[in-house]
């Protein structure tokens, strides 16, 4: 074993001959290998502060200057900010009743035939204004009760009565 100083800390440390022919055993451990090396800082994440390692280019393409420590922080991070109107899919709030109504405790259920398939079942408007979506004013209804409710009045009254 050959006794060699290192590039960084110049501390002594041993190293087999064969590495220093091939120009390996400059540094004594990995961090003082890349500590010279390194061009990036460490930073906090965004979401819960833990001191993370950027790479220099990994800090110039965030456009927001933001930095997290794993994608499953990110996805907190943008959940929590990226809501409403500042989502890119955001359409003015009309189209939220559906989420509304599944975020409530309301069984999904139609109201009129009792039908439990959750690939038929619709948000009706109560009051047929498709902008108040205040939760009294919404309803599940089947494609079949929903069409019957919009266009026979009969079916409309029994819905009222069943709502009521």
């Amino acid at each position: 074993m050959a006794i060699s100083n290192c590039k960084n800390c110049s501390k002594n440390f041993y190293v087999k001959p064969a590495h220093l022919k091939s120009g390996k055993g400059l540094y004594c451990s990995l961090s003082c290998k890349y500590k010279g090396t390194r061009t990036g800082k460490l930073v906090s994440c965004s979401q819960c502060g833990v001191l993370v390692y950027k790479k220099k280019t990994e800090l110039n393409r965030s456009k927001s200057k933001k930095y997290f420590c794993s994608k499953s922080c990110q996805f907190k991070w943008r959940n929590r900010n990226f809501i409403g109107e500042k989502h890119t899919n955001w359409k003015h709030g009309k189209f939220t009743y559906r989420g509304i109504l599944e975020r409530s405790n309301v069984p999904k259920v139609c109201r009129l035939c009792k039908t439990t398939d959750k690939r038929v079942l619709a948000v009706h408007h109560i009051d047929h204004n498709h902008e108040n979506n205040v939760f009294e004013n919404l309803a599940w209804l089947c494609h079949n009760c929903h069409h019957l409710v919009h266009h026979y009045k009969q079916e409309r009254a029994r819905f009222m009565a069943v709502v009521v």
